[in-house]
Parts: structure tokens; C-alpha cells; sequence
């Protein structure tokens, strides 16, 4: 269960990612976004349950064998959701969408392929 939990957090960090982390500054270099009140943080009621499946792979570098697991739902997700939203605007031409991607750089993506 407690594996499992740290996957469930490692994919949506990888989404809130994604989706919403940036770091923003004004005309002077003031950061803009300092803190977690200036973009969401996806939270459990916000996500869908997710079908879990793992390797268990020891390492020889420690006594118990054990390694950390919390990362494993981090490092793909993020660019699954990217991926995803680039496979939706692929009919209009879209090959490319930074992160994250928030509802305006996807409308820009999406009027820049038209042009």
C-alpha cells in the first residue's frame, strides 16, 4: 500500500508538472510565482484511480537490496500528458507544446498550426 501510494503521488507530480508548474517573472525579474498559491497543485479528487504494475529489480549496492520508489510515477507522466495533448492537435499540424501545457499555450498551438 505504501508503494503504491508513492506511485499514485509520483504520477500526479508528474502531472501538476505538466500542467501547471512555471516559473514566472515580470519585466524586472521579480518571480511572480514564489509560491504554491500561484498555480494549483493537482490533488487526489482531481485525478482518476490509475492500474499499477511494477518490476521489482534488487540492487546490489546496499545490504537489503532496496531501492527508492517514489520517483517511478515521476519520470513518465509528465511527458504523457505532454504527449498526449501534442496526439490530440496532431490533425492541425501541432508537433510541439511546452510545459506545461495550460489552456492558453494549447489555443496558441492550436492558431499558430492554422496560420
Amino acid at each position: 500500500m505504501i508503494v503504491n501510494g508513492q506511485i499514485h503521488g509520483g504520477i500526479a507530480q508528474g502531472i501538476g508538472q505538466a500542467m501547471f508548474e512555471e516559473a514566472i517573472y515580470d519585466e524586472n525579474g521579480n518571480m511572480l510565482t514564489g509560491s504554491l498559491l500561484d498555480y494549483p497543485l493537482p490533488t487526489a479528487a482531481d485525478l482518476p484511480s490509475f492500474d499499477l504494475s511494477r518490476t521489482v529489480t534488487p540492487t546490489p549496492v546496499n545490504p537489503m537490496g532496496v531501492k527508492g520508489v517514489g520517483e517511478a510515477g515521476t519520470i513518465g507522466s509528465a511527458h504523457t500528458i505532454v504527449n498526449a495533448v501534442v496526439d490530440a492537435l496532431s490533425p492541425l499540424g501541432v508537433k510541439h507544446v511546452d510545459m506545461p501545457v495550460r489552456p492558453k499555450r494549447v489555443w496558441q498551438a492550436m492558431q499558430e498550426a492554422r496560420v
